[in-house]
């Protein structure tokens, strides 16, 4: 169970952008998107499943309430090779309500526990639940507790906990995010009164700064949209949250190593932008950072430019005053 890992994020943490992750990070723990049950059962597995080995360790997330259903997809899990498989009990879409799955679940305890234990019935993976501190008019810290309370007893050992209530109506997936306020004193407290739970936190954290401080509280800490949009931040995780002495990758040796990876994607017939897409942040914050955006934005993006960015990159290290 990592101390580190990048949330699941739907349209943004697909394999591609899973392996750009990996080529930053050896020990970040990385989470497909949510998929829900049914999509497994009976949609494309080649298409929602696959990923490249160098992307473990990998936790598949899924969306679902029918411990049956679940419990089919925790076999495939198994047989696909994952490391972990996680129930979303988070989300709070109107569509995931609508099929009754994500942040709803926190109101019904005894289904996520039943999920929970016909799923380790029919696989030996790992199962963790990704939950809210709370939903609409859940007020209370007891009403938490009370939740892990019931999904413990039929033997969930792992929780990460997104410190934000969700409001299931009125406000938006993107509202959710920001407007409920953090409260990471509850997910400590949940830790304190369940020491034999693995509890990880989520939520407004943003540096690795502030991830090492919630680590002293808790036992893993995830990131989301901080490291989308500044993916480099990932560089020093192996270092900083690991305290592995890994080599910290430039910038320019990890788009070096995607560039490669794109090529051999593009000759499999994938579309270069879904691969790109993902690398918009690399340059955050570094002096060329528009221009690099802009490159990747262009319509008619081939790997030459990609190429030809890198020996920019080269040329102006090598002189910085611009002489030649």
């Amino acid at each position: 169970m990592s101390k580190f890992s990048v949330a699941p994020m739907m349209d943004w943490t697909d394999k591609h952008c899973r392996y750009f992750y990996r080529l930053l990070s050896k020990k970040t723990q990385l989470w497909t998107e949510m998929i829900t049950t049914k999509a497994i059962l009976y949609g494309n597995k080649n298409h929602l499943l696959d990923y490249h080995q160098d992307e473990k360790p990998l936790v598949l997330q899924l969306g679902g309430s029918d411990p049956k259903e679940m419990a089919k997809c925790a076999k495939i899990a198994k047989d696909w090779g994952y490391d972990e498989i996680n129930i979303n009990v988070g989300c709070p879409s109107d569509r995931v309500q609508s099929g009754s799955f994500g942040a709803c679940l926190m109101n019904m305890p005894e289904v996520v526990g039943r999920c929970v234990e016909m799923m380790q019935k029919a696989s030996d993976l790992p199962i963790s639940v990704k939950s809210r501190i709370g939903v609409d008019e859940m007020e209370d810290y007891q009403a938490l507790a009370g939740f892990i309370t019931q999904v413990k007893a039929k033997g969930c050992k792992h929780f990460i906990i997104h410190a934000r209530k969700a409001w299931l109506k009125g406000l938006s997936p993107k509202e959710n995010r920001s407007v409920p306020a953090l409260n990471y004193d509850w997910v400590y407290q949940i830790k304190r009164d369940f020491p034999q739970l693995n509890i990880g936190i989520n939520g407004g954290i943003t540096t690795l700064a502030q991830a090492s401080s919630h680590l002293k509280k808790v036992d893993g800490v995830m990131l989301g949209r901080a490291i989308y949009h500044q993916p480099y931040l990932l560089a020093a995780v192996d270092r900083q949250i690991y305290q592995q002495n890994l080599p910290i990758p430039s910038r320019e040796e990890v788009l070096s190593n995607f560039v490669e990876y794109i090529k051999n994607q593009v000759n499999l017939g994938v579309r270069i932008h879904s691969m790109t897409r993902h690398i918009l942040g690399l340059y955050h914050g570094q002096a060329h950072a528009k221009k690099f955006r802009r490159l990747l934005s262009g319509r008619a993006l081939e790997l030459r430019h990609l190429q030809e960015w890198l020996d920019f990159i080269a040329l102006e290290k090598k002189n910085p005053d611009g002489r030649q």
